[in-house]
């Protein structure tokens, strides 16, 4: 066989095998697409609005999990829009607090998509009910991945809301994916400082971390055994007597008609109860110093958390990261609260860095 017999034989296999590789991709996308279950009714805890076209999407991410989200269009817009993803509260769904943040910025001129994260809702990825700061972070890369690819977004014009849990995790996004042009996180949670260290990092120490991880160690033993995951509880049905003031607000809303949802893990089992596992060794801050793009801290004056979003944004560089502080707020306030949330100042924010 001579030399051009030779190119022209690896040519050949590679265009059989890329082929082939291709087939077997869109077949596993396929078959992930046909697993979700998307509801097709509007079953969200806020009404709908009329200023805006609402449909459901699905993307998948670099783990090959498929993702559900809404898709929310300003009505009779026109040309490329800047757009935003949304994501939280941590243990929330996108007919939750996202959605409603999701559906009002639409209202105001942005194509947005409110998504449940990988494991959760109407997305797939099995176990159910895992978390994890990597895939977790990956999600809104992945949700970028869509609207970046989308005929009625301008790709140079994507931004993220992260809420909560999500907001710690949208910081992370915005520190991994310079694609993302601004970034707001409101009521933030560092899931990593909150499980590796306790509220306030009242356990912040070698002793209390290695009595945590023999917890988990023999909850995965135990889970093994059984052959399926320990849920870690979410609110409870009852408050117990001695509930702080912060425990009576997440049940205020996730435990009650304004926020409950019969798919949100806050709302009812909780995610698996060796969740923390993950976020103990891996800080989700650790390069929120290097974010070149704009991003915005917003708390509640009275949030149990806001220390959380206060120290986020002293360790964010440059002269294009804001904290607001929104007085009397609380951290729940900030998942619904009309009075409260600052849409006007989330407007301007990212018509002035989406540009």
């Amino acid at each position: 066989m001579n030399n051009k017999s030779i190119v022209l034989l690896v040519i050949w296999a590679v265009i059989v095998i890329g082929a082939a590789c291709k087939r077997t991709n869109n077949s596993n996308n396929e078959n992930n697409m046909k697993e979700l279950n998307l509801t097709a009714e509007w079953d969200k805890t806020f009404p709908k609005s009329d200023k805006v076209d609402h449909s459901k999407v699905t993307f998948t991410n670099r783990y090959g999990i498929t993702l559900a989200a809404d898709l929310y269009v300003p009505r009779n817009a026109k040309g490329k829009l800047p757009a935003i993803a949304v994501c939280g509260p941590f243990g929330a769904v996108k007919e939750q607090a996202s959605g409603l943040y999701a559906q009002i910025m639409a209202e105001r001129g942005f194509l947005t998509i409110a998504f449940d994260p990988s494991y959760t809702g109407e997305s797939g990825g099995e176990p159910r009910y895992v978390v994890s700061p990597d895939i977790n972070t990956e999600d809104f890369s992945a949700a970028v991945d869509f609207l970046a690819t989308n005929d009625k977004v301008d790709s140079e014009r994507i931004g993220i809301i992260g809420i909560c849990g999500w907001g710690g995790l949208a910081i992370n996004a915005a520190a991994a994916d310079p694609r993302i042009k601004a970034t707001v996180a409101s009521t933030m949670y560092d899931m990593s400082r909150v499980n590796a260290n306790g509220y306030f990092d009242a356990n912040d120490n070698a002793r209390a971390r290695n009595e945590l991880r023999k917890t988990l160690a023999a909850q995965r033993t135990e889970d093994f055994r059984n052959g399926f995951p320990k849920p870690g509880g979410g609110v409870p049905d009852e408050l117990p007597a001695d509930a702080p003031q912060f425990f009576k607000d997440y049940y205020d809303y996730y435990k009650t008609s304004r926020g409950y949802h019969s798919r949100s893990l806050n709302s009812n089992q909780g995610r698996n109860a060796t969740g923390a596992i993950p976020f103990i060794n891996f800080p989700l801050m650790s390069r929120a110093d290097e974010i070149e793009n704009a991003v915005l801290v917003i708390h509640g004056e009275k949030a149990h958390s806001r220390y959380f979003g206060e120290d986020a944004f002293r360790k964010l560089t440059g002269d294009n990261k804001e904290l607001m502080i929104i007085p009397g707020a609380n951290h729940t306030d900030l998942y619904d609260n009309l009075d409260v949330i600052p849409f006007d100042k989330l407007e301007t924010f990212f018509q002035n860095n989406l540009k």
